[in-house]
């Protein structure tokens, strides 16, 4: 397990940008459960990637896409454990991946991106992808 001390920066990387920070598996569930629209939710690392490319990548994302996720979470690999956990299960039938990008609508995934996604790309191509998953999945129906 990271020490808070550690992490704290790199939480705030995507609290301050909007990410409600989910810690324990009830905040992961009541979270999920009670959340309508589309929630885009970062599994969150201390990893190279997700400092390079992953956190920069969807902060860009949001910045610049008109059409946006209704609600924001986030979740720390390494440091929130049971609120890990429990999100993965959310994510499943994906295998366990940080850092890791989750596009639900009402509760339901319907965009992944896994770490093998994000390593070896730049921020400007996640933002970029990001940006044609909102478009595609957040666009109010007719």
């Amino acid at each position: 397990m990271y020490p808070p001390h550690m992490v704290a920066p790199m939480k705030a990387e995507l609290v301050n940008a909007g990410f409600q920070d989910l810690t324990t598996a009830e905040e992961v569930d009541n979270f999920m459960q009670n959340t309508k629209g589309t929630a885009l939710v970062v599994i969150n690392s201390v990893c190279g990637c997700a400092a390079g490319a992953a956190r920069p990548g969807v902060r860009s994302a949001l910045t610049r896409s008109e059409i946006k996720p209704d609600h924001l979470a986030t979740v720390f690999a390494g440091a929130d454990l049971e609120a890990v956990a429990k999100m993965r299960e959310y994510t499943l039938p994906y295998p366990p991946s940080s850092p890791a990008v989750a596009l639900f609508k009402d509760g339901e995934l319907i965009h992944f991106v896994e770490r093998h996604h994000i390593e070896g790309r730049s921020a400007e191509m996640i933002a970029q992808h990001l940006q044609m998953a909102f478009e595609e999945f957040c666009a109010e129906e007719a």
